[in-house]
């Protein structure tokens, strides 16, 4: 009876390692298809030294034959070339853009989280709302609003002024259209963690004697690091590799990023191996903040313990 007993007992055992390994199966596969196996095609363009007839990258399937010489030349114009000042754009205006993002998007998530209360769930409802239209349709939108005859060159005239040409390549507009394309990709991740916040934490510091803006700064903001990292993380990683943002509302030489380099590489059919090249070298500046990012989190994770 007992050799039963233990027989049966480690078949369920086994039945229970198996069974949780099997449910990663279908987000493995998945994650393979459509992530790996690109990325790998992806490498197979960029380090490949053949071309067809057409003067298009043959992709070379084979590490083997891998060929870095197209690599080399990318970064020595990422450096001191024609792509340098698209690195620099790009990181100029992702910085301002995240900025921006902070100092709205954290007052915003910490009054929803903390002081909203009852109107918690319509604050939230009126913060997803705009993904519940196509982000190419919010930013055609700011173009109606922007252009020549739209709203925001009625407002200038009532005032005396000048119209303005806000698309003709200005800066500050493809910083204001990333804020507000990607201001609730910030605004989302921040306040679940604020909402998570021990309250009696804060009531402690107030019982101590300090006041709402000590115990903010003492308290809340210093238990919400890792939160705002993860929202600065969420929000800058897509901002980039965006492109569109800065061709639907700027589409001029003078603001060109990363990601405008990459889609005209990219669509002429002759450099697609240096488009290859700028995606790799881009993954490879964003695995560096990635990293970051999750020295931080095991970091943070370990003194909880």
């Amino acid at each position: 009876m007992a050799v039963a007993e233990a027989v049966a007992e480690g078949r369920k055992d086994a039945a229970t390692r198996f069974l949780w390994p099997s449910l990663a199966v279908p987000g493995t596969a998945w994650l393979i298809a459509l992530f790996v196996v690109p990325f790998y095609g992806i490498m197979a363009v960029a380090f490949s030294s053949q071309l067809d007839i057409l003067g298009q990258p043959i992709p070379a399937w084979n590490p083997l034959k891998w060929d870095f010489t197209v690599m080399g030349q990318v970064i020595d114009q990422s450096i001191s070339g024609s792509y340098r000042s698209g690195w620099e754009h790009t990181f100029i205006y992702t910085a301002l853009a995240m900025t921006l993002c902070v100092l709205i998007g954290y007052p915003v998530a910490y009054y929803v989280a903390r002081l909203a209360r009852g109107n918690r769930g319509l604050l939230l409802a009126l913060i997803l709302a705009p993904w519940w239209i196509n982000y190419l349709t919010r930013m055609l939108a700011w173009v109606g609003i922007l252009g020549d005859e739209g709203y925001a060159n009625d407002i200038v005239r009532f005032f005396g002024f000048a119209k303005v040409d806000w698309l003709g390549g200005q800066w500050y507009v493809v910083v204001i259209a990333l804020v507000y394309g990607y201001l609730p990709f910030f605004i989302v991740p921040l306040y679940a963690y604020l909402d998570r916040i021990d309250q009696s934490l804060i009531e402690a510091s107030r019982d101590l004697g300090a006041n709402t803006f000590r115990t903010f700064f003492r308290v809340t903001l210093p238990l919400s690091r890792i939160g705002l990292i993860t929202a600065m993380v969420i929000t800058a990683l897509p901002m980039f590799g965006d492109y569109y943002t800065n061709t639907l509302v700027s589409n001029s030489p003078t603001t060109v990023m990363v990601g405008n380099s990459i889609e005209e590489s990219i669509q002429s059919g002759f450099s697609r191996g240096q488009g290859a090249s700028l995606v790799l070298l881009l993954s490879a500046v964003l695995l560096i903040f990635m990293a970051y990012y999750l020295i931080l989190t095991v970091r943070a994770s370990r003194e909880a313990r």
